[in-house]
């Protein structure tokens, strides 16, 4: 199974519904889908809840791209917690963004999230990354293991924690890893996420940084990586869709 997992960042409004009815109207058709891929869109706050009635029982899952980190309601102005992402019909969560860590969230705030957002029935995406200087310093799996350790613990449940490798380097840059170094990368994660969670289910890990259309055929023969974290081309019908077609074809 691969994910495909849009993250529309600070995009959309109520009429960009059209561009997910378009790739859902491509899922629903390809005789791969449900068999090979699943496709999970996080539009922000203000649109989950109305794509989620809509696309409900179809072939796109909806999530949401970052929460609180305090649970159920609280006197925090302009704070959405968990409890009331999932009540408004989200399945999956992103926590741990680059964009939010760069923005204040601590390893101590993460891992509230993480828990919170399972407490809550959320399907987790747990992002981590190293950025320049770390990569320079060959200091990539050092930065990566500590990001995961401080957060995930083997009493959380595996089975709903997705874990994206996005480094900071590469996104929004056109820039990816070699694949050598990815490959590398990937395995170096599932055995950090196996030595915590033993004998839970083997995890879950996505590549997210600069995917388009146009290099995702790179990342063909690397069957390590489980799916994408897509950023600015998952705004597009036309080349979320190009995105999958490429990787399959």
């Amino acid at each position: 199974m691969r994910y495909f997992i849009g993250n529309w960042k600070m995009f959309g409004v109520p009429k960009s519904i059209s561009i997910l009815d378009k790739i859902n109207k491509f899922v629903k058709s390809d005789k791969k889908f449900n068999k090979k891929y699943k496709v999970v869109i996080t539009p922000p706050h203000t649109l989950v809840q109305s794509y989620a009635k809509f696309f409900l029982n179809k072939k796109i899952l909806i999530g949401a791209q970052n929460c609180f980190y305090k649970d159920n309601f609280g006197a925090n102005t302009g704070a959405i917690s968990p409890l009331m992402i999932k009540s408004i019909g989200a399945q999956y969560i992103i926590v741990g963004h680059s964009d939010n860590r760069s923005e204040g969230d601590t390893d101590v705030m993460l891992k509230a999230k993480v828990e919170s957002s399972l407490n809550n029935k959320l399907k987790v995406v747990f992002c981590i990354g190293e950025n320049k200087e770390h990569k320079i310093k060959n200091k990539t799996f050092e930065v990566l293991e500590n990001q995961i350790q401080s957060t995930l613990n083997e009493k959380l449940n595996l089975k709903n924690i997705i874990v994206a490798y996005e480094p900071i380097w590469s996104i929004g840059t056109g820039q990816i890893p070699e694949p050598d170094d990815l490959l590398k990368t990937t395995i170096f994660i599932k055995k950090v996420l196996k030595k915590i969670f033993k004998k839970q289910k083997s995890p879950i890990v996505l590549y997210g940084g600069s995917v388009d259309s146009k290099n995702i055929s790179q990342f063909k023969k690397l069957n390590e990586i489980d799916g994408f974290l897509i950023g600015g081309a998952s705004k597009s019908d036309q080349n979320f869709i190009d995105i999958i077609k490429n990787y399959y074809r």
